[in-house]
C-alpha cells in the first residue's frame, strides 16, 4: 500500500503549485484521514474542475465517499476559471508533462497516502507506487492518427476552439438532439475557459503518444507495459470514445479491469447518470479495500436493462455473492479489506460463453 502516514493536506483549500512546466491550480476538499487514499481528478479537455466535476462530487449519493477520502482537483496549466492568457514564450506541456506536474503537486500538498485517480492513467505509467486505483472515463490510448490529424487541422480552420470542444466531449446523437445541454456547454466554455490556453491544450492533446499498452500474458509478456492496478474503465453509449475505451480494455490485465458501458448515457456520464457512476464508484473503492458498509441501494432502482451481451467472467480473485446479486445487483466484495475487483454482473442482460473467453469483466448498466 506504500507509505501511510498522516497526511496534513488543507481541507476546502484552494492553491497555486509552481511546477517546472508552469503553474497548477488545483483545490482540495472533502475529509483527510491518515490511511486513506487521496481521489485526485483531472478535467477534459475545455473544461476546469468545476465544470467537469463540481456536480458529480454534490451529489446526494457522493456525500458518503466525501466523508471518507480528500478530494483533489488539479487543472492543466491555464485551464482554471478566470486563467490569464499564457505567455506567448510560454512552451505548452505534453501528456507526458503533464503527468509528471502530479508528484509535484502532491508533495506540495503534503500528501503520503497513495491516490485514487480520475481520468488520468499516465501517472500511474509513470509512478505506479503512487496510484491505488483508477477511474478512466472516456479514456483513449492511441495516437492521432493521420486521418485524425488532417480532420483536425480542416477543423481547426473552419471551426472555433469551442466547437472543436464541443466534439470531442459530446457524440453526433447529444449534438443534434440534446440541444439545451450543449447549449450550456457552449456558453460556459466561452465564459469560464480561457479560449487560448484551451487552444494549447488540445494542440497537446493531439500531439499524444499512444500508451502503447499491451494485455500480459502468462509466459509470455507479463513485464509488459500496462496499467498495474485496479482500474475501472467507462463510457457512455452515446460517447464519442465508446470504441477506443472498449478497444483500450482489450489491452489491459483482465484481473485488474472492469468496462462499464452506461446505457442512457453520452460523453459525460458524472453529469447524464452521476447516481449509477456512484454507485460503481462505491463499488469499485469496496474492491480496494474501503468504505466496506457504504450503501448500496440507488443503482439497483434506477438502472435500464440491456438487451445486448455483457462479457462477466471470473478473474481468479475472491468474491462474496449475496442472494441480491443472484437476483442481478452488481455483487459486492467481501466487507474486510483486500485488493480483489468487484464482480459486476446485472439482470437482464446474457452472458455468452463465447465472449467470456477474454477473461474481461465488461458491464453494461
Amino acid at each position: 500500500m506504500g507509505c501511510r502516514s498522516q497526511s496534513v493536506l488543507f481541507v476546502d483549500h484552494n492553491a497555486q503549485v509552481d511546477t517546472v512546466y508552469g503553474k497548477v491550480y488545483c483545490t482540495i476538499t472533502g475529509v483527510s484521514k491518515p490511511n486513506r487514499p487521496v481521489i485526485l481528478t483531472y478535467p477534459d479537455i475545455g473544461m476546469n474542475h468545476k465544470m467537469c466535476f463540481e456536480s458529480f462530487f454534490n451529489h446526494e449519493d457522493m456525500h458518503e465517499i466525501a466523508r471518507h477520502f480528500p478530494i483533489l482537483h488539479v487543472n492543466a496549466p491555464g485551464q482554471h476559471e478566470g486563467a490569464v492568457t499564457l505567455s506567448t514564450e510560454y512552451t505548452y506541456p505534453t501528456m507526458d508533462q503533464l503527468s509528471e506536474t502530479l508528484p509535484i503537486v502532491l508533495n506540495h500538498l503534503g500528501s503520503q497516502t497513495k491516490t485514487i485517480i480520475i481520468r488520468v492513467c499516465l501517472l500511474q505509467l509513470n509512478y505506479p507506487d503512487l496510484v491505488e486505483g483508477l477511474v478512466l472515463i472516456n479514456i483513449n490510448p492511441n495516437a492521432e492518427g493521420i486521418v485524425d490529424s488532417v480532420t483536425s487541422k480542416i477543423t481547426g480552420w473552419t471551426h472555433t476552439v469551442t466547437d472543436t470542444v464541443i466534439s470531442h466531449l459530446f457524440g453526433k446523437k447529444e449534438i443534434e438532439t440534446n440541444h439545451d445541454l450543449i447549449c450550456t456547454f457552449r456558453h460556459d466554455i466561452m465564459t469560464y475557459m480561457n479560449e487560448s490556453n484551451v487552444a494549447q491544450f488540445l494542440r497537446c492533446y493531439n500531439s499524444r503518444t499512444a500508451l502503447e499498452l499491451k494485455r500480459p500474458i502468462p509466459g509470455v509478456n507479463l513485464n509488459g507495459r500496462t496499467l498495474k492496478c485496479s482500474s475501472l474503465l467507462i463510457a457512455g453509449d452515446d460517447s464519442p470514445s465508446l470504441e477506443v475505451v472498449v478497444e483500450c480494455n482489450s489491452k489491459l490485465d483482465p484481473t485488474r479491469t472492469t468496462l462499464l458501458k452506461m446505457a442512457d448515457c453520452g460523453g459525460l456520464p458524472q453529469l447524464d447518470q452521476p447516481a449509477k457512476l456512484t454507485e460503481a464508484l462505491k463499488y469499485f473503492v469496496q474492491g480496494l479495500g474501503y468504505m466496506p458498509s457504504a450503501c448500496m441501494t440507488r443503482l439497483s432502482r434506477s438502472r435500464t436493462t440491456s438487451t445486448s451481451s455483457v462479457m462477466s467472467t471470473d478473474s481468479g480473485r475472491g468474491r462474496a455473492h449475496t442472494d441480491e446479486a443472484q437476483r442481478g445487483l452488481w455483487s459486492k466484495p467481501k466487507e474486510q479489506r483486500g485488493r480483489s475487483n468487484t464482480d459486476l454482473s446485472m439482470d437482464g442482460v446474457s452472458t455468452s460463453q463465447t465472449e467470456s473467453k477474454s477473461k474481461s469483466k465488461s458491464v453494461l448498466c
